[in-house]
């Protein structure tokens, strides 16, 4: 005879593990886990360090030339420093607000000035993580939490970086091309290829933007974002005695940091970008760029995790007040 099963009974794997049954399980390692995510940062470190001393080496700037350095030279004025300070906050204010812009041409809702501060230096902390995902993840997840749709969330984080980026190259091509034949020379080849890329631009079919000269109007609008940027890195330089050019002065910060993002195992490009500042400044300050490059990061880092500390602090606190309304409703 044949057994009888009850119906919708679902048949049992055999033991032995054969059959459609699931298989056996892989036991879990966290402390593999933990030893490979710690090999990862130590060799991302040891690359940060090894890109950083070939960038110094290639310009000539040695440990003994640094021990030699007099810092008695260096002497301090307050206002311009003070200055610097206020300058670079407003070019971060600017550049956050012009990505709550952007989220609204996007056609996004108006999320207003100040939460789209909120968003933008609270996922700036996403950028002292390895990796350059962090910061653009944490903006798109915490702008859905304003109201944004995660597709617009998405493309504004992602458009905002790349705009941002372009403008930096913009700003700093005449650092970043110079050759031989000095700033004049590489401000040719810069003005040729600025020239070129708004072309491209302005060539990109019409339907992948919301209209024709979308893309040229926000390279110009980031560029904006990065002479304050640069122009605060000027002053400061100024405020330490050191001597420069205007113009060369608010291109070098610009094309440090494009070339500091790039390094994309240094989390917020720290090492990299100071290597690129020590070879742009050594020509003009020899040892004492080092100084100034060192500066400078103190300089940015006070100053956004200021911001950050700042502003997510009203962002934690309105998302408490939420989870609690929400649950005494």
């Amino acid at each position: 005879m044949t057994e009888s099963r009850a119906p919708g009974r679902a048949e049992e794997a055999p033991p032995n593990g054969d059959g459609p049954g699931p298989g056996p399980e892989i036991p879990s390692t966290p402390g593999t886990s933990r030893w490979r995510r710690g090999l990862g940062l130590l060799a991302r470190l040891a690359l940060t360090v090894l890109v950083t001393w070939f960038i110094v080496r290639a310009v000539g700037l040695n440990l003994e030339e640094l021990r030699a350095f007099d810092r008695s030279q260096i002497h301090p004025r307050w206002g311009l420093v003070l200055l610097s300070c206020g300058v670079l906050l407003l070019g971060y204010l600017y550049s956050a607000s012009l990505w709550g812009l952007l989220v609204k041409e996007l056609g996004g809702p108006e999320i207003g000035t100040r939460t789209a501060w909120r968003v933008f230096f609270t996922a700036n902390l996403g950028r002292y993580l390895p990796g350059k995902v962090w910061q653009l993840a944490g903006m798109a997840l915490l702008a859905r939490r304003e109201g944004v749709p995660a597709g617009t969330a998405t493309a504004a984080a992602l458009l905002g970086q790349v705009f941002s980026l372009a403008g930096a190259t913009l700003v700093g091509l005449g650092v970043l091309l110079r050759g031989e034949g000095g700033w004049v020379e590489g401000g040719k080849w810069a003005g040729v290829l600025v020239l070129a890329l708004l072309v491209v631009m302005g060539a990109v079919p019409g339907e992948l933007w919301p209209d024709q000269a979308f893309g040229v109007r926000w390279l110009g609008l980031y560029a904006v974002s990065w002479i304050l940027q640069g122009g605060a890195f000027w002053i400061l330089a100024m405020g330490v005695g050191a001597r420069m050019d205007p113009v060369l002065g608010l291109a070098i910060f610009p094309a440090a940091y494009l070339l500091g993002y790039l390094a994309l195992f240094a989390p917020a490009g720290v090492g990299v970008r100071e290597g690129f500042l020590i070879a742009f400044l050594n020509p003009i300050m020899g040892a004492g760029g080092a100084f100034l490059a060192v500066l400078a990061r103190f300089w940015t880092t006070i100053i956004e995790l200021g911001l950050a500390v700042t502003l997510a602090g009203g962002y934690l606190k309105a998302a408490k007040n939420e989870r609690e309304g929400g649950g005494s409703a």
